[in-house]
């Protein structure tokens, strides 16, 4: 019987795909169109075939174009493969396993990744060939062969490593047993580029660790040893990347040479590759964070925390010595407004602490990564540091002449740096620490005016703390004077840091703040004037946390005269497309909360547009061209969050412009949403509506309630945590409001809520306080239909409300655990140790 014909390609296919692959490849080309013939060819069932005839035997063709028909094919098969006629399946495979060594490096390098991709569609069982192909790559003693085959083993390893250690019919051990002993191997290869890619391999399987590697770990901890010292920088980052796993996840392992590996990294800490020196420096951070006892490191202090500051002094290349030259008359670059995300409403929540960046662009870097291993150190540590370290901070500091500014920043990042770790030491020094670093703010150095900002705010907490002893109160009016100044800074960096330490000092400032607040917002008005869009944002936030901070302090009319008709001006002159509003409705909403009734005469047009939007935002998602603009839900969760706000400062104020608006139709919606961040929101402003003007909700209040209701089931609970806590809370003030209204859905909420005060390991703190309050308003509105089920939850409720803060939520519960024991005495008794825990939690007041 004759042999099945092999499939051939069409020369003038052929040309066509290369013509048209050459066109994908120019920077100048009409790529839209080129993508639209693209798809077309797609249609036709051999069009795969030709991508791999061009990579695998297209040597007349250019590399790039080849390389484009791989990566093309690669694309394809992840969508495609499985559906593909089965001849064509057999075609593919067969044509990339001889090109695994092929002579030039880029095509054995597009063919490691076709195979990696094609290997996690139909994985060993469906591919024992390749294995079998690899196996007698490795063996070759071929250098391209043996290469290409560590390339694509890599690859493999890299996407799903777990796959190379499963049992397969028709292969007598796991392919992972087989190659571990070749690969552990080429740890003594004489070419760098197999010691890279054995070492690359292994790394990928520390984590799962199968027993291939357990067995021969002695190898491969001594392999690793043998090439702490290699030739290649990409080897010694591999080694140090390879202590750094093991620490952080089988630090048993690492223990009995835990002396050995540590000397090694302190010595890679100070490589001569920038990329060796920061992966080595992660191990202090992976050490500490593993909870490893902080003996094993004591020893290296005095070697390691000079290597540490030495890394922390900026590099000559570092971007931000490029952008640090830039003053407030260059515009922002479109790299330099970086992504923003919201952050939904949600009820009871702690406020995040914003992470400490002393740097514009977020490259994460040797300098940021030592800081953040002295800042770990000092946690661990202490107070016993600092022998070491200060000598270096004083000697740097002590070195006043231009050419040394990086040292003398490196030593007030290093202040900043210890700031919580090392307080007990420096707290009796703070006076003198802080009076060294107010003139800073001041220095001909935009960089050492930023660092000194961002450390001044690392002590905000004990600056304030310090108000009430000598000088405490003259330092504290010099540090804000100092940072009022550095907000009207020329340099753009320095306005940043300025604004964003200032917010820092606002918050644990708070009412301090009050005698100052003319002057602060002349400042931040002045500053608003002249920043461009990356500080402006910034400085709404520090507006809106002063909001915060102060309250109805700000609602005076010389305050507002300052700072409301420049931010009106700025919401009028935004279109409604323009995500510039995003910062200024989070402003406006922090204003709203703290000014209360003294917004309302803001409040009709802020309403307005926040309607406006939701709605404009809702047809944008069904017909983008009748909106005149792409949708955007953050819009939506803005303006949402923003109407919450005004629902909390304007309380039944707020009455008459809902009376008169489509809101509620609009909130329903958003409740039913399918983004889990704008049913948070839209749950919130429910709840926030439920308070104030319930009567509006009135007509379709069971829908409200039912959508409510669903998001409290387990897998809703599971899906969106903080959709649910919201949603909780919001039935909780549904129900004080509408009492008996809310029957249809009690039973529904009081067997979601149950599971949740039952199991609360792992759960939103939030969320169980939530349930607890809840349940105890629907058993304050509903008691008949509560007491019979108590004894389902009346132990695990109790424990509960025990940790609630007292306040009026709390106060509710127990009206609902009163009416519910008073409907059903009997039905208490067996949890009254409970009963009167929680009545114990209350904090005694004295009676006046």
């Amino acid at each position: 019987m004759a042999a099945p014909a092999l499939w051939q390609p069409q020369e003038q296919g052929l040309r066509e795909i290369c013509t048209l692959l050459e066109a994908h490849i120019s920077p100048n080309s009409d790529q839209a169109r080129i993508w639209q013939q693209l798809q077309h060819y797609s249609q036709f069932p051999d069009f795969n075939n030709y991508l791999v005839f061009l990579l695998a035997r297209g040597e007349g063709k250019s590399i790039e174009v080849r390389q484009a028909a791989g990566l093309l094919l690669k694309n394809n098969l992840r969508a495609t493969f499985s559906s593909m006629p089965v001849p064509s399946q057999q075609y593919i495979k067969s044509e990339l396993l001889p090109c695994i060594g092929a002579t030039n490096r880029a095509i054995r390098s597009t063919v490691g990744t076709v195979i990696s991709v094609l290997f996690q569609i139909v994985r060993v069982a469906g591919w024992i060939e390749l294995f079998q192909a690899l196996h007698k790559c490795l063996d070759s003693n071929d250098l391209d062969h043996m290469e290409g085959a560590m390339d694509a083993i890599y690859k493999i390893c890299e996407d799903v490593p777990e796959e190379l250690d499963i049992d397969v019919a028709g292969l007598p051990e796991r392919p992972i047993n087989v190659f571990m002993p070749r690969i552990l191997q080429f740890f003594q290869s004489p070419h760098a580029s197999l010691r890279k890619l054995a070492l690359g391999c292994i790394n990928q399987y520390i984590v799962v660790m199968p027993s291939a590697l357990y067995m021969s770990m002695d190898q491969y901890l001594q392999g690793l040893f043998n090439l702490a010292k290699d030739p290649s920088a990409d080897v010694r980052k591999l080694v140090c990347s390879a202590w750094v796993q093991l620490i952080e996840v089988r630090p048993s392992i690492l223990e009995p040479h835990l002396k050995n590996v540590t000397e090694l990294i302190l010595q890679a800490n100070k490589d001569s590759d920038d990329e060796v020196a920061l992966e080595a420096c992660e191990f202090w951070s992976a050490y500490c964070d593993v909870s490893m006892p902080p003996e094993g490191l004591r020893e290296f202090l005095p070697r390691l925390i000079p290597t540490l500051l030495s890394n922390m002094v900026y590099a000559d290349d570092d971007e931000s010595l490029a952008d640090a030259e830039e003053d407030e008359s260059f515009p922002d670059r479109d790299q330099d407004l970086k992504p923003r995300f919201h952050a939904s409403r949600l009820h009871g929540s702690e406020t995040g602490e914003d992470d400490d960046d002393d740097d514009a662009v977020n490259v994460w870097n040797l300098r940021k990564c030592s800081a953040a291993g002295l800042d770990v150190l000092s946690n661990v540590f202490g107070d016993n540091i600092l022998p070491t370290l200060m000598p270096l901070i004083e000697q740097n500091l002590a070195r006043t002449d231009d050419d040394s500014w990086k040292e003398r920043e490196t030593a007030v990042l290093s202040l900043g740096a210890i700031a919580e770790g090392c307080i007990a030491g420096l707290y009796p020094h703070l006076p003198q620490i802080v009076a060294f670093l107010i003139p800073l703010l001041d220095d001909k150095f935009p960089l050492i005016r930023s660092i000194t900002c961002w450390t001044l705010s690392r002590y905000s907490k004990f600056i304030v703390q310090s108000l009430d002893h000598p000088n405490g109160r003259e330092q504290f009016d010099k540090i804000l004077m100092g940072l009022l100044r550095r907000i009207l800074d020329t340099n753009k960096r320095v306005q940043e840091a300025a604004c964003s330490a200032f917010a820092t000092l606002e918050e644990e400032a708070a009412e301090e703040l009050v005698p100052h607040l003319e002057v602060i917002l002349q400042h931040l008005m002045c500053a608003y004037g002249k920043y461009q869009k990356r500080n402006l944002r910034i400085l709404y936030d520090a507006l809106g946390t002063l909001a915060d901070a102060v309250g109805a302090e700000l609602n005076q009319a010389k305050y507002l005269d300052i700072f409301m008709p420049p931010l009106i001006t700025k919401w009028q002159q935004l279109q409604n497309s323009d995500k510039d509003l995003f910062p200024l409705l989070e402003c406006f909403t922090s204003i709203a909360q703290a000014l209360g009734p003294g917004f309302a005469q803001f409040a009709e047009p802020v309403f307005q547009r926040c309607i406006n939007l939701i709605q404009s935002q809702q047809l944008a998602k069904i017909d983008p061209t009748a909106a005149g603009s792409l949708y955007d839900r953050e819009f939506i969760v803005c303006s949402l969050d923003l109407l919450s706000g005004l629902a909390e400062g304007l309380g039944a104020g707020i009455e008459s412009l809902v009376a008169q608006s489509n809101l509620r139709d609009l909130l329903l919606q958003c409740c039913m949403d399918e983004a889990a961040d704008v049913r948070q929101s839209a749950l919130a402003l429910l709840g926030d509506l439920s308070r104030v003007c319930p009567i509006h909700l009135h007509p379709r209040l069971q829908e409200f309630l039912t959508v409510a209701a669903k998001q409290l089931s387990p897998q809703s609970v599971k899906d969106a945590v903080s959709v649910a806590n919201n949603a909780c809370w919001a039935i909780g003030e549904l129900a004080i409001k509408i009492g008996k209204e809310i029957e249809p859905v009690v039973i529904n909420v009081v067997s979601c809520l149950v599971p949740i005060l039952k199991s609360p390991e792992g759960l939103n703190k939030s969320l169980i306080e939530n349930s607890a309050i809840t349940l105890g308003r629907l058993s304050w509105v509903c008691p008949d239909i509560m007491a019979p089920h108590m004894d389902h939850f009346m132990q695990a409720w109790c424990s509960a409300l025990c940790m609630i803060r007292d306040d009026f939520e709390k106060e509710d519960a127990f009206h609902g655990l009163c009416a519910m024991v008073a409907a059903n005495p009997s039905g208490a008794v067996g949890s009254l140790a409970y009963i009167c825990q929680a009545c114990a939690s209350w904090t005694v007041r004295d009676q006046k």
